[in-house]
């Protein structure tokens, strides 16, 4: 391939962006366009013709033969149907047209998507609308459109509709906010994302041979490597030349398409890797995400490779997150996180600090759900990602500061200190005191949130709705109480006092993975939701309901019905799981066994008629026997279990997340002490070490 030599020129060429707009569009039109996204007013179907038009024609010079609206339903992937340009106008012969109706709304089969009880099942309509501020692109023939996805009767059935309704509120409340503290420039407040996305790379021909990985996403089965992470050999290790190659090919796809792409190297397992995007705005980087992990997986294929995306596809082995890196800055380029050299005495950083902790401990519950998944709950609480019970890591600095708040005591600050590294000629690197815990769920990074426990396969879109929803939250409470104020001064000293002192349970500093941070945080009130179906227990709560009607984020019927998704999707994924592993333990793990143990057993029968001895023979065959009957006897309980799941959803998700996750740990214990035992001839799939270590 062709390889960049000129990435300026190349970043986002296969975007129709704002620089494309203005040169391609009439100025009016282009005015028209802006106001209506500043504004946050429809466009007018004239707009959308002329739009419409330069869309297509620039479309079609770069090959484009269809376009399509591309939308994120609540699967967690994107969705979309491709209808082509050409319009017959007699005579054989056709035209390209494309008009602002067709940009602005699609009408795709709803019927096929999870409704959640949103309409009757036997009601197909859908519908697809543009979102203007987000840009079109042309990828694999097809000009994309990023749309909105909703009912016939206006219900949300997508990602990106509460996420836009979400940063709408909270630049509303936020502005009310900057406005007391003088600040008459700044109109919109703008919540920004960099995504840090982690996955696996292992060859195709081996994932082919793996039913597991093919059917759910992750081995099902498989007996440690020899060698597994413990020398920590691999983090930020030298990049194989065959990875090397796919994440240079990966960065000039995303590049053309205007991903951030910045940051690419080894994570600490091996065969997994890290690709990390420059801060965008919270919808976009939403957007690029999707794209990301689409092109990661197509990408991967033309270099003979899988990229799995599973938070847990090796057991034993670290799996993959996705750090959602949050903050909130203005139009005019302040970030509303950042604390300056004076946190102490910088007022407005401490009210939003104050706003973030007092919303991530009110709704802590629900900030969990937003990682809840059946494939996370393997990696949560694993001492490799952050425990499944949320607090926030404020670093030395700032717990200072907020302990000095709360007891009314002088802050002087931390002398600033250096790192000695014992090298005359390397200056001297100040220390930095924010981000020093890797077992936090959501951890201060100097001017911006990381909350880590998101798992790799996720969207970007639902922990952003939540931190934007409880900021707007938040905000609106203060700003309806410092607004009727007589001496703001006072009145907001009093309110972050008030906040630290009643919300300081929500920081936590320590080792999260150990035991006395459990009993510490119970003591506390904190919430321990070690699975899918305990958090998404506390989702339907009269507190979280009553949040996003009032910010209109969610109708009731859309946040039950997003509730209703998640379980549903949990049990079955579990199911297939369960399934699959109970095909494979029959019809090869066990069949696999039994040849060895028959081998064996031929073999002691031709010692004993020579008299030699057999004693090696005669115990391992007696182990791979009993192993053999207890993976039986396993996978027969499993099975019988499959047949008494309750009918009701949460009593169904509960049963698999309880019952059939555990049966299915005690088949897999057994079928890895016959893959540990077997003769590796004689095993029908490769193994860890096949699979990590090529």
């Amino acid at each position: 391939m062709n390889h960049i030599t000129d990435l300026p020129a190349i970043f986002g060429s296969d975007v129709f962006n704002e620089t494309v707009m203005r040169q391609r569009l009439d100025p009016e039109v282009f005015l028209a366009w802006r106001g209506c996204i500043t504004g946050g007013t429809p466009l007018p179907l004239d707009v959308a013709n002329h739009i419409a038009e330069a869309m297509k024609v620039w479309a079609t010079e770069k090959g484009a033969t269809h376009y399509t609206h591309w939308f994120q339903p609540m699967t967690g992937i994107t969705a979309e149907k491709h209808d082509s340009f050409l319009t017959p106008v007699g005579g054989g012969k056709i035209i390209m047209e494309f008009s602002g109706k067709e940009l602005v709304r699609g009408e795709p089969d709803a019927s096929s998507f999870p409704s959640g009880g949103l309409r009757a099942t036997f009601e197909a309509r859908g519908y697809t609308a543009w979102d203007p501020t987000a840009f079109a692109f042309v990828k694999d023939g097809s000009l994309f459109i990023p749309t909105c996805f909703f009912s016939y009767t206006g219900a949300a059935l997508d990602k990106k509709t509460p996420l836009l309704r979400s940063i709408d509120e909270v630049s509303r409340e936020a502005i009310r906010i900057l406005r007391l503290f003088g600040d008459t420039e700044s109109k919109r407040i703008v919540p920004s994302v960099g995504p840090e996305q982690e996955y696996f790379l292992i060859p195709r021909d081996l994932y082919a041979q793996r039913p597991d990985l093919r059917l759910t996403g992750r081995t099902l089965f498989g007996a440690p490597a020899p060698k597994g992470q413990e020398l920590d050999d691999h983090y930020f290790g030298t990049i194989r030349t065959r990875v090397s190659t796919y994440m240079k090919d990966l960065d000039e796809q995303l590049w053309r398409l205007g991903v951030l792409s910045k940051t690419k190297h080894n994570e600490a397992a091996p065969a997994q890797h890290e690709m990390a995007p420059i801060f965008s705005d919270v919808n976009s980087a939403c957007d690029s995400n999707q794209l990301v992990m689409e092109i990661m997986k197509k990408c991967a294929a033309k270099h003979n490779l899988v990229c799995l995306l599973h938070e847990k596809p090796f057991s034993g082995i670290t799996g993959s997150g996705k750090h959602n890196n949050y903050s909130l800055s203005t139009d005019t380029g302040k970030n509303l996180f950042r604390p300056g050299k004076t946190p102490m005495q910088n007022a407005q950083f401490l009210l939003f600090l104050a706003a973030f902790l007092k919303g991530v401990d009110e709704y802590q519950d629900w900030l969990r759900c937003t990682a809840a998944t059946a494939g996370n709950d393997h990696r949560l609480g694993a001492d490799e990602a952050p425990p499944a019970i949320i607090s926030v890591f404020l670093g030395d600095d700032l717990n200072a500061v907020v302990d000095s708040i709360i007891e009314g005591c002088d802050y002087c600050g931390p002398v600033k200190s250096y790192m000695r590294v014992g090298v005359d000629v390397l200056p001297n690197i100040p220390r930095d005191t924010t981000d020093r815990n890797r077992t936090s769920p959501v951890a201060f990074t100097g001017n911006k949130f990381e909350f880590r426990m998101l798992g790799a396969s996720q969207s970007v879109a639902d922990p952003n709705i939540v931190l934007n929803t409880i900021m707007a939250e938040e905000l609106g409470q203060f700003a309806d109480e410092l607004e009727k104020a007589e001496d703001f001064d006072e009145a907001l000293h009093d309110l972050v006092v008030r906040v630290f002192r009643d919300h300081k349970r929500i920081i936590f500093d320590g080792n999260g993975y150990s035991d006395d941070w459990k009993k510490e945080a119970a003591k506390r009130g904190l919430s321990n939701l070690a699975t899918t179906p305990e958090a998404m227990g506390s989702f339907l709560s009269k507190k979280n309901i009553d949040l996003v009607t009032k910010h209109r984020i969610f109708t009731e019927a859309e946040f039950r019905a997003r509730w209703e998704i998640q379980l549903e999707t949990y049990i079955k994924t579990i199911n297939i799981e369960a399934l699959t592993s109970i095909d494979m333990i029959r019809h090869q793990i066990l069949p696999a066994a039994m040849r060895y143990t028959e081998r064996l057993t031929r073999g002691i029968l031709n010692k004993q008629q020579i008299g030699l001895p057999k004693k090696a023979e005669m115990r391992l065959a007696k182990r791979l026997s009993d192993a053999c009957d207890k993976l039986y006897d396993a996978c027969e309980q499993l099975s019988e279990d499959l047949k008494k799941v309750p009918a009701d959803t949460k009593k169904a998700a509960d049963y698999y997340g309880s019952v059939i996750v555990s049966d299915m740990n005690r088949a897999r214990e057994q079928a890895d002490i016959l893959e540990s035992l077997t003769d590796k001839s004689l095993w029908p799939y490769p193994t860890y070490s096949d699979l990590l270590f090529y």
